[in-house]
C-alpha cells in the first residue's frame, strides 16, 4: 500500500477540468459538508494566487500545491504535486495531515466523477483521538480486499454493508456500499491521522460518508449507525455534523 497521490479517473480531461473550476461542483468533492466549506474552497480554488494553465491540465491552488491532468487510455490521471515546505518551519508537523487530506479528497473526486457526476452528495463527517484507537481497526476494516475487489462485511457498528474497495493506502481505507445512494453506492472513507503536537499529540481518525438522493429516513438510520459506535468507543469526540 502506499500514498501515492495520483487517480486515473474515467472521465475525459475536460470534465475533470470542470469539476476542478466551478464551485458548485468542488463542493461534491472537496472534504465533506460543514458551514465553512464554500469559504475554504474559494480560499483554496479560487484565491488570486490560484493560476490556471492555457491548456487546462495545470491548476497551482493557494498554497502552491498543483493538479496536473495528464491524458491515459483508461481516462484522465490526475496527480497531486505538494509545495515544498520549510521542515523547520511551524507548518511542517501540518504537511503530512495535508498530504493525507489530499489522498482523500482525490478519491473523492473520482468517485463523484465516475459514479455521480450529476448527485446531490450528503455527507456525515466526525473526527476522533487516537488515545481511542484506530478506527480502521476498531471498525473491523484492516484486511479488507485490495482495490477492485468485492467485499460483504458487518461493521463494528452493527451494520451489514457490501460494495467494492474503493482504494486502500498505508493510513486510510475507502469502500463503496451499496444502500447509501438510491441509484449506485455511497463511499465510505476512514483514515488514521499523522500526530501534530499542538493539535492531536496522539493522532487521531476521521470518518466520511457520502451519500447520494437518499430519504430523511434512511440518512437518520445510516447516521445513527455511525454516530452510536463514535459516542461508544471515542465517548469524549463530537458528535456527527
Amino acid at each position: 500500500m502506499t500514498n501515492n497521490l495520483s487517480v486515473v479517473i474515467n472521465s475525459d480531461a475536460p470534465q475533470v477540468w470542470t469539476m476542478l473550476r466551478e464551485p458548485a461542483k468542488v463542493a461534491q468533492w472537496h472534504g465533506w459538508e460543514a458551514d465553512d466549506q464554500a469559504a475554504e474552497i474559494d480560499a483554496i480554488y479560487f484565491s488570486p494566487n490560484v493560476v490556471e494553465s492555457a491548456d487546462h491540465t495545470s491548476l497551482v491552488v493557494d498554497g502552491g500545491d498543483v493538479f496536473t491532468l495528464k491524458p491515459v487510455p483508461a481516462g484522465t490521471e490526475v496527480s497531486m504535486t505538494r509545495a515544498a515546505i520549510d521542515h523547520n518551519s511551524e507548518w511542517a508537523a501540518w504537511d503530512e495531515d495535508i498530504t493525507q487530506g489530499w489522498l482523500t479528497f482525490l478519491h473523492q473526486l473520482r468517485f463523484a466523477l465516475e459514479r455521480h457526476p450529476h448527485g446531490k452528495r450528503r455527507t456525515f463527517f466526525f473526527s476522533v483521538p487516537g488515545t481511542g484507537g484506530s478506527a480502521i481497526d476498531k471498525l473491523g476494516l484492516a484486511d479488507v480486499p485490495a482495490p477492485g475487489e468485492t467485499y460483504s462485511l458487518t461493521l463494528a457498528t452493527g451494520e451489514e454493508i457490501a460494495g467494492k474497495v474503493w482504494f486502500r493506502s498505508n493510513h486510510q481505507v475507502g469502500l463503496t456500499v451499496h444502500g447509501y445512494a438510491e441509484h449506485g453506492d455511497g463511499l465510505v472513507i476512514v483514515a488514521d491521522q499523522p500526530a501534530i503536537p499542538e493539535l492531536r499529540p496522539d493522532g487521531g481518525s476521521l470518518v466520511i460518508v457520502s451519500t447520494y438522493e437518499l430519504g430523511a429516513h434512511q440518512l437518520e438510520v445510516i447516521r445513527n449507525y455511525w454516530d452510536s459506535w463514535r459516542a461508544e468507543n471515542y465517548p469524549t469526540s463530537d458528535p456527527l455534523h
